[in-house]
């Protein structure tokens, strides 16, 4: 049973910094995806970022490149995802999600597992 646990969320000034985390369990991860998603209110969730967990390929949304930064932790099976230069508009429920895609998925559906997602607030 893979699980995905987030934490790190919390209410930050514009302009400031966070790193979310997301531990990773069930099984091994050699052959997955792992990515963050947010979901802002009333917005449909969208792709922020991933990893290929075996080679450590990256990439982004248009969005949020130069701004986050993600990264893994093979010892530790936990993804982080680290954010500055924070936006009101970055306000969200960020979720962490595992695929098992040989590509570079940016799709809800390209992922099969879920975190109950972490909330980050950006104030202005």
């Amino acid at each position: 049973q893979v699980q995905l646990v987030e934490s790190g969320g919390g209410l930050v000034q514009a302009g400031g910094s966070l790193r979310l985390s997301c531990v990773a369990s069930g099984r091994t991860f050699s052959t997955y995806v792992l990515a963050w998603f947010r979901q802002a209110p009333e917005k449909e969730r969208e792709f922020v970022a991933a990893v290929k967990w075996a080679s450590g390929y990256t990439y982004y949304a248009d969005s949020v490149k130069g701004r986050c930064t993600i990264s893994r932790d093979n010892d530790k099976n936990t993804v982080y995802l680290e954010m500055n230069n924070l936006k009101p508009e970055d306000t969200a429920v960020y979720y962490c999600a595992a695929g098992a895609i040989p590509y570079t998925g940016t799709r809800t559906y390209d992922y099969g597992y879920w975190g109950q997602g972490t909330q980050v607030t950006i104030s202005s």
